[in-house]
């Protein structure tokens, strides 16, 4: 009699899209992730903000490793990669033009996580929207001449270059972040370290109050 072997679990499969949506400043090119499974028992969706260096390329292989509980979008912001410019692309613009994605898909509620410049972005966003955004995770902030207050709970990762560790003006803005250090560059972070990162972020993100 053959022996009988266990059914192997398998990890929820990942569907990746590309799309086009509106904004005020034309249209976004949107990399998507979901989970197959989809309903209503997914995660709060989170948007991936890229740097100033790309596009939402740079989320390429973070993006399905997040994606498994919950929706996930990166938008090209305006000007980068295939979307649309705005007429400047500082961080309040890119900032209006991820607002009007969360409207277009009438989301309530999200997630943000910044990289650099995106970072930025994600700041001006949250403190614009309180109630849209609920949870913050910022990859190697930028040096900036000033920061909006943040009330969101956030998670801040910073890099072992030394280049952008977190000063006194990063932590009076985030009073109700958690800090932590990667070994890492900036170049390819989202490549060498994105299952870490996402296995963090997404206890970040799932933590209950």
């Amino acid at each position: 009699m053959a022996k009988q072997t266990k059914p192997q679990l398998s990890t929820p499969a990942v569907r990746m899209r590309r799309a086009y949506f509106d904004c005020r400043f034309g249209q976004l090119h949107v990399r998507t992730a979901f989970p197959t499974t989809g309903g209503f028992d997914e995660e709060v969706t989170l948007f991936c903000l890229h740097g100033g260096e790309g596009s939402s390329h740079s989320f390429a292989n973070f993006l399905p490793q997040v994606a498994a509980n919950r929706s996930v979008y990166a938008p090209d912001l305006p000007g980068f990669g295939e979307s649309d410019a705005a007429p400047s692309k500082r961080a309040l613009d890119a900032a209006l033009a991820v607002k009007d994605l969360a409207s277009e898909l009438r989301l309530r509620q999200i997630d943000v996580l910044g990289f650099r410049s995106g970072a930025a972005t994600a700041l001006e966003f949250a403190a614009a929207e309180p109630t849209l955004v609920r949870r913050l995770a910022l990859v190697s902030v930028p040096p900036l001449e000033s920061f909006p207050s943040i009330t969101q709970e956030s998670l801040v990762f910073s890099l072992k270059s030394g280049i952008d560790d977190p000063d006194l003006n990063i932590r009076r803005a985030l009073p109700r972040a958690k800090f932590i250090e990667i070994e890492a560059t900036v170049a390819d972070v989202f490549n060498a370290s994105a299952h870490s990162l996402a296995n963090q972020i997404g206890a970040f993100l799932e933590a209950r109050r």
